[in-house]
This record gives C-alpha cells, structure tokens and sequence, in this order.
C-alpha cells in the first residue's frame, strides 16, 4: 500500500484550487480531524496501520509479591486531542505531536531506545505504529473530501 497521498493529492488539487482559501483551510481541517479520529481509535485498539497488535509491554519483576497491579492501557493520554494535535492551511492538513510527546511517540514509532525516567538503564523499545494510513481511512478521506466538495457543486 502507498504510505503516502501523493494520489490523493493529485486527484484533489485541481478541485481544491477553485476553492477560496477559507473553503480550503475549512476542507483540510475537516481532514485533519478525520484523521485525528481515526488515528486515536486505532491507537486504542492497540493496533499497527498493518492490523497487527503492538508489541506487549514488557513484564516487570514482581519482588514484592504484590497480586492485582492494575496498568492502563499503552498510549491513553498519547491519543486524546490534547496531545494529538491537528493543523489546517489552506495548503495542508497535519496530524502530529509536538514537543516531549514527539519524542516519546518517536522512539515508539522507530522502535529507538531511551531511558524511562532520569538516571534508569537504556531499555530499547519495541516499533509500535503510532502513525500511518490504512486503506480504510484513505477511504475516509477521499469520502470527506467528496462530501465537501459535492456541496460546492464541484
């Protein structure tokens, strides 16, 4: 599959270019969010663009013999709109983190290593997919960008 919307793009910028810059800032939010929301469920699904699972957390030594340790899920605050943030122009759409999330979301998503607190070993991480495209919300974005300009007769 193309990782990317070059496609996409070629197919939508000759319709985006006669809208007004509002219209298109409006249409490319519109996409932004889209993605932002399908990004953030398939995150909580746990799940790669490809549909595999991501990698287990790895096990911690249980010295003290505690029973019953409840742990969240991996990435909960990572998804939500605080944190997955979303901008428009009239020339693109992004979807993206930024600052210490960024990095936090990157060693995750190359599978690079870091330390998980000041002064701890360096653990490597296991890839987990953060970002990337399935074809479903490929399909969903070219269904918003058909709605939208469907109502500008275009």
């Amino acid at each position: 599959m193309n990782e990317d919307f070059s496609d996409v793009q070629a197919w939508a910028s000759a319709l985006m270019a006669q809208l007004r810059p509002a219209e298109r800032r409006r249409v490319n939010r519109a996409v932004a969010v889209e993605l932002r929301r399908s990004q953030g469920q398939r995150i909580a699904a746990q799940q790669n663009p490809d549909g595999t699972p991501y990698a287990p957390r790895r096990a911690k030594k249980n010295l003290r013999g505690k029973v019953g340790a409840i742990r969240r899920r991996m990435f909960t605050r990572l998804r939500t709109a605080r944190y997955l943030r979303i901008q428009a122009s009239e020339t693109e759409a992004i979807v993206g983190y930024s600052g210490a999330v960024a990095r936090i979301a990157l060693v995750h998503q190359e599978g690079r290593t870091d330390r998980p607190a000041p002064g701890q070993k360096q653990v490597r991480y296991p890839r987990r997919k953060l970002f990337g495209f399935t074809q479903q919300e490929r399909d969903n974005v070219l269904d918003t960008l058909a709605r939208h300009l469907a109502g500008h007769g275009l």
